[in-house]
């Protein structure tokens, strides 16, 4: 790949902007902790586990902001209430999208490690702390990398040779650190020699199918077919599609999948074809705190995203609408969950609670 999602260049955190994806390759500079929060609400940077690295990130910015001194006088004791004001900033991150866990996950583990540090700041110069919680942010974002191509490896052998694969929104490079989690498994198959085929939906309002998946496919020269979101009942009926996989922004302890608006009535066309529904995801998706889909926050977005395209009303003026960014899938419609850790099989609420045994 020739792109990159995110990535600390010096003191900014570098972001892809795709928003303006495939027309431009461009990067937003975010100087601040305020400027990646404003980057991950506007959907500069989006996808679950990409979201995370870029909100530890952010933190990394928010500890250097407490930490250090404008005039970089070294070395520096931080004012006593630093720890209170990193939260602070560490809140504004937490509150840009609250569907995917990967987010609120990431930032635990920076405030965690901020913790431990306000216990021994005596012992620590300002920019030994700064230092390490960037750290830190560079471990969750390398840690993602191998997540994804551990899922990419052990989703590979589901995908049958010559496979035509049906994926929705973007679970790919853009989403993640890298390399992807349902694409992470297309391109494992791809470079096992399978000669795979994907049809992507294009997943409106966001167009993430159309304008993402499409275009970093096109990137790795894997074959890719656009269609619009409600031609897949019409593409599975034709039995020409071998498997559906997508990612995940949070998935409950049960098996309960939170995933791109869309997913849902694609998981049950899948099941009234026949056609097998993998969900491929990192463990940091998993949310064994959360009993079942129905308590998963389901983010509303602008009205405005529904009723203007490229910026132009396609609406009626005065006609409403409505914007629920995400759908759940019941966990029985879901033939495996695809994870670094393996597939994990129904029943759910044991295999996801044993996988994260392990992984602690």
């Amino acid at each position: 790949m020739t792109f990159f999602t995110v990535k600390w260049v010096e003191d900014e955190v570098v972001l892809l902007d795709q928003r303006r994806l495939p027309a431009e390759e461009t990067y937003v500079h975010c100087r601040t902790s305020a400027q990646v929060a404003e980057a991950i609400r506007s959907m500069a940077v989006r996808g679950a586990p990409a979201i995370g690295v870029t909100a530890a990130m952010g933190a990394a910015l928010a500890a250097r902001e407490v930490l250090l001194p404008s005039d970089r006088t070294w070395p520096h004791v931080p004012a006593p209430g630093w720890l209170g004001d990193f939260e602070e900033s560490c809140e504004v991150i937490a509150a840009t999208r609250p569907t995917a866990v990967n987010l609120a996950w990431a930032l635990g583990r920076m405030r965690a490690l901020a913790a431990r540090l306000a216990a021994v700041e005596p012992r620590l110069s300002g920019e030994k702390m700064a230092q390490s919680l960037l750290d830190e942010a560079g471990a969750i974002a390398t840690d993602d990398l191998a997540r994804c191509h551990a899922i990419g490896r052990n989703g590979e052998p589901l995908v049958p040779k010559g496979a035509t694969i049906l994926t929705h929104c973007n679970a790919g490079a853009l989403a993640t650190a890298g390399y992807g989690t349902a694409l992470g498994v297309v391109r494992s198959a791809a470079a096992a020699g399978k000669g795979v085929r994907v049809i992507a939906g294009e997943t409106r309002p966001f167009l993430q199918g159309a304008r993402l998946t499409a275009w970093e496919l096109m990137q790795d020269q894997i074959p890719v077919t656009l269609i619009t979101d409600s031609m897949a009942g019409a593409v599975l009926a034709r039995g020409t599609v071998d498997v559906v996989i997508v990612g995940a922004d949070r998935i409950a302890a049960n098996g309960d999948v939170a995933n791109k608006i869309g997913t849902y009535p694609l998981a049950v066309l899948a099941s009234r074809h026949g056609v097998p529904f993998y969900v491929a995801a990192p463990l940091s998706t998993v949310d064994l705190e959360v009993a079942h889909g129905g308590l998963i926050p389901i983010e509303e977005r602008s009205p405005d995203e529904v009723l203007v395209f490229d910026g132009r009303r396609i609406a009626p003026a005065g006609a409403s609408a409505r914007h629920p960014a995400f759908d759940v899938t019941p966990a029985e419609l879901v033939t495996a969950i695809i994870t670094e850790a393996g597939v994990l099989a129904p029943p759910y609420r044991e295999s996801l609670a044993a996988a994260g045994r392990r992984a602690r």
